[in-house]
């Protein structure tokens, strides 16, 4: 099979593990700059092309895109997938899932158990907002942010007040949610494939430091989830859409709440805490499901 890997940097351990994992089954895999692809639109012949030469025969594209160049990442995709190739996770998918507060409108319509979450545009009305989601202590989220960039704990009313009225002087679009003390600075990331759920860490943010996530300096260890977080974890990929996503979740009082689910889950923090070979995973997915989808295009060729 001929796969090509979206991505900014195939030196990256999930990427590097993917194209290991990949070659050590046989097949071919190309790992492309996304921001040094071009294409046309045309009605008979769309084309997609990097450093000159066409981009084509490919059996399966997995998209590994990172959030600052989403709509560039997205608009490349779809190319790709105009022109027939199968991708790990679509386009629509990914897009629903970089956009924190449509994830969380999705999840809340199929009754998925979410923290208390606002999201405004007038800084009028922020002492309200603040009273929404239970009062302070409470988060501070960019709507588009990753890897725990751009999360801010307004400790107190005034201080939150402040935060939210200085993002929206700059126009950044951001959420509010109720700060969820029991979980001691600590979350649950579960790795769903195919809708199986082939692993489960919990991370825990570093002294002083309210989120949990591993670029920030966080540790992780292998947990074992209870079935309900395990079919929380499952049904969120399938509402969402991913074939292959993390699902991140919190232990609270009234049991667990989703917290994110991220469409290019990393495979370092997971595989070096849990032994377990996600990435192999992914490429057995792969296997199954491009095999189908080339069986499907041929027949309605023929």
């Amino acid at each position: 099979m001929k796969i090509l890997m979206l991505s900014r940097n195939p030196g990256l351990y999930s990427h590097k593990r993917l194209i290991e994992a990949a070659v050590g089954r046989g097949h071919t895999i190309e790992c492309i700059d996304t921001l040094q692809v071009y294409m046309n639109i045309a009605t008979n012949n769309p084309q997609i092309r990097y450093k000159g030469k066409p981009i084509e025969h490919y059996d399966a594209v997995i998209p590994r895109i990172g959030a600052s160049i989403t709509m560039y990442g997205l608009a490349v995709l779809r190319q790709l997938e105009t022109m027939g190739v199968w991708s790990v996770n679509n386009s629509l998918a990914i897009g629903r899932s970089r956009d924190k507060f449509r994830t969380f409108q999705l999840l809340a319509r199929k009754g998925i158990p979410l923290p208390v979450t606002a999201f405004g545009h007038s800084t009028k009305d922020t002492d309200d907002i603040i009273d929404m989601v239970g009062g302070a202590p409470v988060v501070i989220k960019l709507l588009e942010g990753t890897q725990g960039l751009g999360v801010v704990l307004g400790e107190t009313h005034v201080s939150a007040r402040s935060v939210i009225e200085a993002f929206r002087e700059v126009n950044v679009n951001i959420l509010v949610q109720e700060y969820i003390k029991e979980a001691n600075s600590t979350d649950i990331r579960c790795l769903v494939v195919g809708g199986k759920v082939v692993a489960s860490m919990k991370r825990t943010g570093p002294t002083g430091d309210f989120r949990s996530n591993l670029h920030r300096g966080g540790t992780a260890n292998s947990e074992k989830i209870t079935l309900k977080e395990r079919s929380l974890a499952i049904r969120c990929a399938s509402i969402m859409g991913l074939n292959v996503c993390g699902v991140d979740m919190l232990r609270t009082k009234r049991g667990p709440v989703i917290m994110e689910v991220n469409s290019s889950p990393g495979l370092e923090g997971i595989e070096t805490s849990t032994g377990a070979d996600v990435a192999i995973k992914i490429i057995e997915y792969i296997e199954e499901n491009a095999k189908h989808h080339k069986k499907r295009k041929h027949k309605l060729i023929v």
